[in-house]
């Protein structure tokens, strides 16, 4: 086990700050202990790793085991985002500046790590939320390998480390249809991972560019990969099921469509991942009126 302390300048909330890395309530590579401690299991470029988070006071305290352990200690800062300069927001609706007094503390981290973002977005490609974490859970517990050092106290199922690229290589087609995944967003990922190593890039518009270079991926996608491995903070998800209504919603009071929310966000040009998601955290938005997206099910067919 290795450890590591930082103290850092702001107040730090680890459920704000974490939270878009988990995939669901029972996303097999990360969990929260009743402690508060956050668990994250990942394949890093040493190889796979455990982290766990705690807060004590204005401490965080990181604790790491695996081959990939000093690599995620040495990434803990930027993961909870101390490389993120959120100085030069400037709120200009009372939405935002309420807001921004409630979640001012909220950071856009970075896990420094683009594939590993990539699978799951692609999952959640054009589906409900429970349809792409069931596919997630069943994939990595399936073809993950159990997280090094000790297992979380309060799981019922071991932590594991999601697939290296390799290894989403070799998945058959059988296994992608258990998981409920069709065959384009199988071919996606395996498309991905047959050339991850080039993804790995630490400049927004470049990766941008690489990423949307692979057939499957567009501007969504890439926003996703891009706001959670490089902590875009101007990442705008266009094309989102929920976020244009969320933004309308809250800065006009109606509904837009993705130009119309690109257009109410040119203000905030350099944050605008930062509003969607300070919106989000807010929980207004435009009321349902029609029926939900539905959960579907392809490993019956």
């Amino acid at each position: 086990m290795l450890t590591r302390e930082w103290r850092p300048s702001w107040p730090v909330d680890l459920g704000l700050t974490l939270g878009p890395h988990r995939r669901g309530s029972g996303d097999p590579a990360y969990t929260v202990g009743p402690d508060g401690a956050v668990w994250r299991a990942s394949t890093t470029p040493e190889g796979p790793g455990t982290l766990r988070v705690l807060l004590r006071g204005d401490t965080v305290e990181g604790r790491a085991w695996g081959p990939g352990a000093e690599w995620l200690l040495d990434g803990l800062p930027e993961l909870l985002g101390a490389a993120d300069d959120p100085t030069s927001f400037t709120p200009a609706h009372e939405v935002l500046r309420t807001a921004a007094a409630r979640f001012g503390h909220f950071r856009v981290g970075r896990s420094r790590n683009v594939f590993e973002a990539l699978v799951p977005a692609v999952l959640e490609q054009k589906v409900v939320g429970k349809e792409a974490w069931r596919a997630w859970r069943y994939l990595v517990r399936r073809f993950g390998e159990v997280a090094p050092g000790p297992q979380p106290p309060h799981l019922r199922w071991p932590l594991r480390v999601p697939p290296p690229p390799r290894v989403w290589v070799t998945i058959p087609s059988w296994e992608w249809h258990r998981s409920g995944i069709e065959a384009v967003r199988a071919r996606t990922i395996i498309g991905a991972a047959r050339v991850a190593s080039r993804l790995e890039v630490s400049d927004t518009a470049e990766a941008d560019r690489r990423l949307r270079s692979l057939p499957g991926i567009g501007v969504w996608t890439s926003a996703e990969v891009r706001q959670r491995a490089l902590g875009d903070a101007d990442a705008v998800s266009v094309g989102d099921y929920h976020i244009p209504g969320i933004v309308g919603w809250a800065l006009t009071g109606r509904k837009v469509d993705d130009a119309g929310m690109l257009e109410l966000l040119k203000p905030y040009a350099g944050h605008r991942y930062r509003v969607t998601r300070m919106l989000e955290l807010s929980g207004g938005g435009p009321p349902r009126r029609g029926p939900r997206m539905p959960v579907r099910d392809y490993r019956a067919f």
